[in-house]
C-alpha cells in the first residue's frame, strides 16, 4: 500500500480486528474526479448516508482494474489522499445504466437522492471517465453497483 495514511488506518483497524489479519490488502480509493464532489461524498460516507458506489464496467476494464467482490475492504480517502474510513463490500450487482432503480440511487445518498439526480451526476462522470479512451457512455452500458458498510471508524 503506497499511501501511508491508508496503511496506518488499515493497521489501526487490524489492531482491533485480528480476524482479518490475513485478509487481502485493501484497495485505496477516493470517490469522483474532482475535489468538490470527492469531499462531499466522503462526508456522506462518514455520516452513514452514502452506502453504495457505482463503477462503469467499461471503465474498470479499460484501466485494467478488477471487479469488486463481497468481502473486499477499501480505505476511502479525501481529495488530498488522507484516509478517512474503511468500508467493506456487502453486495455487487451488474446492471445496465437504464435499469438502475430509484432505491439504489437512494443508497448512493448524493444530491436529493433521486434517480434523476443519480443519472445526471453519473452520466457526466462516466463521460469524463471514458473520454480519454475514445469511448462514450451508453444507456445500455453495464454499471457495477457496489453496496458497502462502513467498518472503521465505527
Amino acid at each position: 500500500m503506497d499511501n501511508a495514511s491508508a496503511r496506518n488506518m488499515w493497521g489501526d483497524f487490524l489492531d482491533t480486528h485480528l480476524e482479518y489479519a490475513f485478509a487481502e490488502e485493501p484497495r485505496v480509493e477516493r470517490f469522483f474526479d474532482n475535489e468538490k464532489d470527492c469531499q462531499a461524498s466522503i462526508k456522506l460516507v462518514l455520516s452513514g448516508t452514502k452506502r453504495a458506489t457505482s463503477h462503469s464496467l467499461l471503465g474498470l476494464q479499460l484501466r485494467g482494474e478488477r471487479l469488486p467482490k463481497i468481502g473486499d475492504f477499501t480505505v476511502l480517502t479525501d481529495w488530498n489522499g488522507k484516509a478517512r474510513c474503511i468500508v467493506r463490500t456487502a453486495g455487487v450487482k451488474l446492471k445496465p445504466f437504464f435499469s438502475i432503480p430509484g432505491s439504489y440511487a437512494k443508497l448512493e445518498g448524493e444530491g436529493d437522492k433521486s434517480l434523476e439526480y443519480w443519472k445526471k451526476m453519473h452520466w457526466e462522470f462516466y463521460k469524463r471517465e471514458l473520454e480519454p479512451f475514445g469511448r462514450e457512455p451508453r444507456e445500455s452500458m453495464i454499471v457495477v453497483c457496489e453496496v458497502f458498510e462502513k467498518v472503521f471508524p465505527a
